[in-house]
């Protein structure tokens, strides 16, 4: 039977979408979803401004921040303004995530018909160049997913305190995920609803002794953020989950893939030991190295 008590519990829904030097077709990539949210808050990052080339639409609110801010804090101005108009879910969205026609119904549909007091995030399974195995079950409960394409439940953001701002990029889904587990919200992934998601320049090497050897050929900006805030992440969350997340803050695997596969080595390692440093003397926010 209908659950009509959940369906006043799942309300209207807004969006966020971060931009940062958007391409023409990542700006189109919002009419993909627009039109099954209520409004769409587009945070702009990017050095000049973009409003005159985003789709024409009325629900769309453009904040231009005239400064590379970050992810994190970009989606909480977001998730601040949903709040205090009311909204009580949140789609995060990547410049560069484009939806099929029938996601957000789907993903709402599964709002409409499970109780969702305990479920800080819906989200549908993430197609990327990563070798990973679906799950079986039609809907499992991870303990972290990538956020692009979330449903984000308001009140389980608050009851959290939001993304951590001062982690800017890189971390920022695997600490929300991580601390909505810690606090008793679920994430609930339905393996049957997909999108496809850009990891960037993902690919797989091979030598003599090992296949399929993953070089993910981040820049030297993130690997800077990768090194620091996992290393963060890993003292946040000792206490809840050790063996996870000693397992993403160790950096000696990437290590080899840059200095065997990938280009500008000499940033890349440079940076790995910056972040490593940086997180030493308890630093954090933005990038502040010139190079």
């Amino acid at each position: 039977m209908f659950n009509w008590r959940i369906k006043c519990q799942y309300g209207k829904i807004a969006g966020v979408v971060v931009l940062y030097e958007p391409t023409p077709n990542e700006l189109n990539n919002i009419n993909s979803y627009i039109e099954d949210i209520d409004v769409l808050y587009v945070i702009d990052n990017s050095k000049s401004r973009n409003d005159d080339s985003l789709p024409k639409n009325a629900k769309i609110v453009y904040i231009f921040n005239n400064d590379n801010i970050g992810v994190s804090k970009a989606l909480n101005m977001g998730a601040q303004k949903a709040i205090q108009e009311g909204y009580s879910w949140l789609l995060t969205m990547d410049q560069d995530t484009k939806f099929k026609f029938d996601t957000i119904s789907r993903l709402k549909n599964a709002i409409e018909t499970h109780d969702t007091t305990n479920v800080g995030i819906v989200t549908p399974w993430h197609d990327t160049k990563l070798i990973i195995n679906k799950p079986t079950e039609s809907i499992d409960y991870p303990l972290e997913v990538m956020t692009s394409g979330n449903l984000v439940n308001l009140d389980a953001y608050q009851k959290v305190g939001g993304y951590k701002d001062w982690m800017f990029i890189d971390g920022i889904d695997i600490e929300f995920g991580l601390n909505l587990n810690k606090n008793g919200y679920k994430i609930m992934r339905l393996n049957d609803v997909t999108i496809d998601h850009n990891l960037g320049d993902i690919k797989y090497k091979n030598l003599l002794w090992e296949k399929d050897i993953l070089c993910t050929n981040h820049n030297y900006l993130r690997r800077y953020y990768m090194v620091r805030n996992y290393l963060y992440i890993r003292d946040m969350y000792q206490d809840y989950n050790k063996e996870y997340v000693d397992r993403i803050a160790k950096q000696k695997r990437n290590i080899i893939t840059i200095l065997l596969f990938e280009k500008d080595k000499y940033r890349k390692i440079r940076n790995c030991l910056r972040g490593y440093l940086d997180y030493k003397k308890g630093i954090t926010g933005k990038y502040r190295y010139s190079n």
